[in-house]
């Protein structure tokens, strides 16, 4: 059985040789130094009413592929000198975003002071028709996090967990609830708080990210984990959430294994391995402590199609929505920087 691990034990050993001084983690912002930061942001408000002045927040502006910059060893990170929003109390454009983002903050610093934790949709649910949509909670919050300088997994709001793992892994959660992920045929919702994980214990060769969480259930219901033991599959269920992101991080970080993706032969399943790989745009600003530049494209190829002689009519055409996408992807720049993907996109032009 050892033998069928040989190339994957090289791999890893080639990985670790690899590990460069830019792969850092980023680090947690403590307690005080979070209530310092939202003070600080307060008490410019309070000076610009003091003086008469309608006071304003500077977001930065996340939307945009020109705020983003491609390196290597990191993924997608941000750039120094992005431009930002001015949120005015005195235009009626913005007013109601400033509102809720001063909201926002109040909550935050309550929970920092208070050392307690709450998920996004906690808080939304609390007064729905203050926020009118969960979309709209979420964004303000990674714009306070990112105007802040400070992880969101600090500012004690979680976000429910939609992904799941299985395979070789045992791990401690914050509260000391011991999480086996090691039974065959079932699995574990992703950890909320992938940051308060500890005592990860695994004897694991590599991961498997499967895009689809029907593809992963189907993993599951094969014995894949106990066929290829000892193994660790996690899906995050299509695009994934941000403690799907984490955790495989997390994994990453302390187990030094190779990590390989199966996604659809498509530029959505390409886009998403790459949110894994190297981030998104508008999250550019995490990209430390949420990206995996490691990560490997196992499959599926568009070269698989005609290498497994994938009959034609089980396919489904592109679309103008997948053209657009696939146009889209060839202009990025960790596009560029992987000719092989190139080579593969071309075989389903």
């Amino acid at each position: 059985m050892a033998c069928q691990f040989i190339e994957v034990d090289k791999l890893r050993d080639t990985l670790r040789e690899s590990l460069g001084k830019d792969d850092k983690r980023q680090e947690d912002i403590s307690r005080p130094d979070v209530l310092t930061r939202i003070e600080s942001v307060i008490q410019t408000i309070v000076i610009s009413v003091s003086e008469g002045e309608a006071p304003v927040l500077r977001v930065m502006n996340r939307s945009t592929w020109d705020n983003v910059r491609f390196h290597e060893s990191v993924g997608l990170v941000q750039k120094t000198d992005v431009p930002v929003r001015t949120l005015r109390c005195d235009c009626p454009s913005s007013a109601t975003r400033f509102a809720l983002t001063l909201k926002l903050l109040s909550v935050i610093y309550k929970l920092v002071q208070s050392d307690s934790y709450a998920t996004k949709r906690d808080i939304y649910y609390n007064d729905p028709q203050l926020f009118g949509s969960q979309t709209t909670l979420d964004s303000i919050l990674d714009d306070i996090s990112c105007m802040l300088k400070v992880p969101r997994r600090s500012l004690h709001v979680c976000a429910t967990s939609k992904g799941f793992i299985s395979g070789d892994l045992c791990y401690l959660e914050e509260d000391g609830t011991k999480v086996d992920c090691s039974s065959s045929s079932t699995a574990v919702p992703v950890s909320s708080n992938v940051n308060g994980i500890r005592n990860i214990v695994s004897a694991a060769k590599f991961i498997l990210i499967v895009e689809k969480d029907a593809t992963f259930q189907r993993l599951l219901d094969d014995a894949f984990c106990t066929r290829l033991s000892p193994c660790i599959i996690i899906t995050g269920k299509g695009v994934p959430d941000v403690n799907s992101r984490l955790m495989v991080r997390k994994l990453w970080d302390t187990l030094n294994i190779p990590v390989f993706a199966l996604v659809d032969a498509d530029p959505y399943g390409i886009e998403i391995m790459c949110i894994y790989k190297y981030g998104s745009r508008s999250l550019a600003f995490e990209a430390h402590s949420l990206t995996v530049p490691s990560v490997l494209w196992l499959g599926l190829l568009p070269s698989d199609i005609q290498r497994y002689r994938v009959p034609e009519e089980t396919l489904i055409p592109f679309s103008q929505a997948d053209e657009s996408k696939i146009n889209s992807l060839r202009t990025r720049d960790y596009i560029s920087c992987q000719p092989a993907w190139e080579r593969e996109k071309q075989c389903r032009d």
